[in-house]
């Protein structure tokens, strides 16, 4: 009787071990599948799109560009650009002027002499090109006044850029002389850009006058 019930116990414990051996429990540690990509998610960019968009051109800014002989040109040009919250250029001769070089009255000095051969006019400069010209809409382009025209040093800067598209402002500098005919000339050599009337300036002229000349100009792309 006894081999028997512990034969019965045997059975029963063999049933409940293959019961227990059947129970899925991996179910409750199976990944969840991938969400799938909504319809609505946008796509990106393409390469395309993306180059069009960083070539377009921010525009709308303004440069002022200027050489100056004794500083009078470079302190006009200053308070433009202060006032306009321009960027600014120097025209620099890759052969600075000296003083000596600057003395008119003397027959025999460098400007002298340059202004009597226009052969010898032709001023090499350190840059005659600026970067991202393309970005200006509006250039002043500053300069003394010599023997009634623009300080030839400008020169190289007009004939090596284009200016279509671009609306030009001229301003001079002298002791006595006026602005004479210096930007219908500079804008003939140009042969481009939309050239407005130019302004002249005493030496040792206020800031005050060069902002409200400024201020007082409705063609400036800001």
């Amino acid at each position: 009787m006894k081999k028997l019930i512990a034969l019965l116990l045997s059975l029963m414990l063999v049933f409940s071990l293959a019961a227990c051996g059947n129970n899925p429990q991996a179910a409750e540690t199976e990944p969840a599948t991938s969400t799938p990509v909504s319809e609505e998610t946008q796509e990106p960019e393409t390469s395309e799109e993306t180059e069009a968009a960083d070539t377009e051109s921010t525009g709308g800014k303004t440069l002022v560009v200027y050489y100056s002989a004794s500083g009078n040109t470079e302190n006009v040009s200053n308070v433009i650009a202060k006032t306009l919250g321009a960027d600014l250029f120097e025209l620099e001769p890759v052969e600075p002027y000296s003083n000596d070089d600057l003395n008119w009255t003397n027959d025999d000095s460098r400007v002298t002499r340059e202004h009597e051969n226009e052969d010898e006019r032709d001023v090499e400069l350190v840059s005659a090109t600026v970067d991202n010209w393309s970005e200006y809409d509006t250039v002043f382009i500053g300069y003394p006044i010599w023997w009634g025209i623009a300080a030839w040093p400008v020169d190289e800067f007009i004939e090596t850029n284009d200016f279509t598209g671009k609306t030009v402002i001229p301003f001079a500098t002298s002791a006595s002389s006026g602005m004479g005919q210096s930007g219908e000339l500079l804008a003939e050599m140009a042969g481009t850009g939309d050239w407005q009337e130019g302004q002249r300036f005493r030496s040792g002229i206020s800031e005050s006058d060069v902002t409200a000349w400024v201020e007082s100009l409705e063609k400036i792309t800001l």
